[in-house]
């Protein structure tokens, strides 16, 4: 049990591992509706698509951030 709990910690021991997952959590929070305006206005992809994968971006930019908060990387 402690070998599985340490494995599961050992990559979010690293501070270069953590500020990372912290970058790219703001990245996807925040640049998911850019996404979505690049898609529609740049690329010329459907609005409806465009505007569900920027969702999706910012869904999980917010659940990476909840998982940072619980495992105490985000105070």
């Amino acid at each position: 049990m402690t070998q599985e709990k340490e494995s599961e910690t050992g990559m979010l021991s690293s501070k270069y591992w953590r500020a990372f997952l912290v970058i790219v959590s703001a990245a996807f929070t925040f640049g998911g509706p850019y996404v979505a305006y690049v898609f529609t206005s740049v690329l010329r992809i459907g609005f409806t698509l465009s505007v569900i994968s920027g969702f999706v971006l910012f869904i999980i930019g917010l659940l990476l951030i909840w998982f940072l908060v619980r495992k105490k990387i985000i105070s």
